[in-house]
């Protein structure tokens, strides 16, 4: 099947997701979705592996993502929902300081991918929070929170205990949404490769393939990355909300796919 095909059958099970009530039905299209994602790429990889002209063969990219506008707050969490969803679909990843862009390294049909799931998801992410804070839910819980005093030329840590603040409780409950999609979405790959694996003639060799794609890949963002340093998917002073994260991950569990009249068409940067 063609990246193009792909997309299309893509953007149906997000449509079909979309317009069901059922939880479970949502899930299942969202699965189907990562399944035939998957699925693609592997066909895809085995049709390169097979091209015999080198001169032609499809080789990876990079792609800039922009993920929103410099000081708007969230960003980070909005970063790590592409992340998860990059490394289930084969692609790496580089984010600025800033977390306002991430730069994608792989295949275009599985970039592709990326950026349909993630602005789909993204808008979920952002509705269930936005619903989880006007719940006030959040507001019967108390943190811990250290905080260090400078007393002469020495400094001392304390400890007080503080009601949980909303932008806390947003961080969190973004945080613990995109693990959980980026769990969901893994197993789906897992599952889908090994089934094409077990699935293979014997001059077929889908894990070999599989296993060039991955060298070719990690190659190409060795020669190509010029990233430095680390990045960090919450600030040290964001704080810790488990009622958050419970709503979160719940939240998480139960997205669905959708939310976009075609494949492709829709924003990966939301307004505040």
């Amino acid at each position: 099947m063609s990246s193009e095909k792909m997309l299309t059958r893509i953007g149906g099970l997000l449509r079909q997701a979309e317009s069901t009530d059922n939880p479970h039905e949502a899930e299942a299209f969202m699965e189907a979705a990562q399944r035939l994602a998957t699925a693609t790429s592997i066909d895809l990889a085995v049709a390169r592996s097979h091209n015999a002209s080198r001169e032609k063969q499809v080789a990876p990219a990079q792609r800039v993502i922009r993920i929103g506008e410099a000081g708007k707050k969230g960003l980070r969490t909005f970063v790590k929902l592409f992340l998860v969803i990059a490394f289930a679909n084969d692609v790496k990843c580089d984010i600025s300081r800033s977390s306002t862009q991430v730069f994608a390294y792989g295949f275009d049909s599985d970039i592709d991918t990326c950026e349909a799931l993630y602005s789909s998801l993204l808008i979920q992410m952002v509705r269930a929070s936005d619903a989880y804070i006007k719940s006030g839910a959040y507001r019967n819980e108390t943190a811990v929170r250290t905080v260090t005093e400078t007393i002469g030329r020495k400094k001392y840590k304390r400890q007080e205990v503080v009601v949980v603040a909303g932008v806390t409780a947003r961080l969190n409950f973004q945080t613990a949404f995109a693990e959980r999609i980026g769990k969901r979405l893994e197993s789906v790959k897992k599952e889908a490769e090994t089934k094409a694996i077990e699935e293979e003639s014997r001059d077929d060799g889908t894990a070999v393939v599989l296993r060039n794609k991955a060298i070719e890949l990690k190659d190409f963002y060795t020669s190509t990355s010029k990233a430095r340093g680390s990045w960090r998917s919450q600030s040290a002073n964001a704080g810790y909300s488990r009622g958050a994260r419970a709503a979160g991950d719940r939240a998480g569990r139960a997205a669905r796919l959708g939310g976009e009249p075609e494949l492709g068409r829709g924003s990966t940067q939301l307004g505040r």
